[in-house]
């Protein structure tokens, strides 16, 4: 099979990237135009609650570049301390078209829509310049759409700067525009998932500046319950956390990730910031039954 390598000679690998499928600013071919420049052999595309970037990134796939077929279920679980947190699973390599993977998308993909008009709804009630219909009409209407759509909007009225001024002035969940999403429990996502054929990491699990996380002890009970994996190197994950997932990891023989999160220009990432070694690639490779991976011809 071939592969791009990289300066190191070593196999480069980001198992969890964005489109404009859901939240990314690259559309499905470009990102994996841009895996091909950025010297990655491998990369996964990972949109938020939905397959709809698939094909397109499959059709432009360069030759020798992999594609691990993916996506980021937004779950909610029991946080450990009495409490529920959100939590994110990248799911790699399962059928799409099994019932209950296209009925959850089906009611994802609704909700996050009526969200996103609701919120665009109360800005514009207050005078800022977002036109809710205008923006969802812009949309592709497979697309998950989300609150980045609506950052992206006020970036362009020039209400704010970047995509990060947004969330941090005025999209996040301390005011009144905010609308909070029914998310999908992480347990039955982990066995939907499984049954799809699929294999289940648990993206960025212990980043905790991105808010609450769940402990150690929740994360080893869902290890009990089919998780596959944890995404331990990644931009958000502090010395300490990447220590602490490697142990679990470790103890419980767990499929180990490591991954940009790109979101082209809505983040400063990379590709390639954070990689995963070629055996734990081939590991999900081989459990996983849904889908095959793909190599550019």
């Amino acid at each position: 099979m071939t592969c791009v390598i990289g300066k190191t000679g070593r196999v480069r690998i980001d198992l969890h990237c964005h489109s404009t499928a859901s939240d990314g600013t690259d559309s499905p071919a470009d990102l994996v135009a841009a895996a091909a420049a950025a010297g990655l052999g491998a990369l996964a595309i990972t949109d938020h609650d939905t397959t709809a970037g698939w094909a397109e990134a499959a059709a432009a796939l360069p030759p020798g570049l992999r594609l691990v077929r993916g996506a980021e279920l937004t779950c909610v679980a029991e946080d450990g301390r009495g409490g529920t947190c959100t939590i994110h699973l990248l799911a790699y390599l399962f059928d799409p078209q099994a019932q209950a993977v296209v009925d959850e998308y089906a009611r994802t993909r609704a909700e996050r829509r009526t969200r996103l008009r609701t919120m665009a709804g109360r800005m514009a009630a207050d005078g800022y310049p977002v036109d809710p219909d205008a923006l969802l009409a812009d949309l592709p209407p497979d697309a998950s759409a989300g609150r980045p759509h609506l950052a992206q909007a006020l970036v362009r009225a020039g209400v704010v700067e970047s995509v990060t001024e947004a969330f941090t002035k005025l999209l996040h969940g301390r005011n009144g525009y905010y609308v909070p999403s029914r998310k999908t429990p992480v347990r039955d996502a982990i066995a939907m998932v499984r049954a799809a054929g699929g294999v289940t990491v648990l993206a960025h699990g212990f980043a905790h500046r991105r808010g609450p996380v769940i402990t150690a002890e929740v994360l080893v009970d869902l290890v009990g319950g089919g998780l596959d994996g944890v995404e331990i190197d990644h931009p958000d994950h502090d010395p300490d956390a990447r220590a602490r997932l490697r142990a679990i990891a470790a103890e419980h023989d767990l499929i180990v990730t490591g991954s940009s999160d790109y979101h082209g220009t809505n983040k400063t990432v990379r590709l390639g910031a954070e990689t995963t070694d070629p055996g734990m690639l081939a590991a999900i490779v081989d459990r996983a039954t849904g889908a095959d991976l793909l190599v550019g011809a």
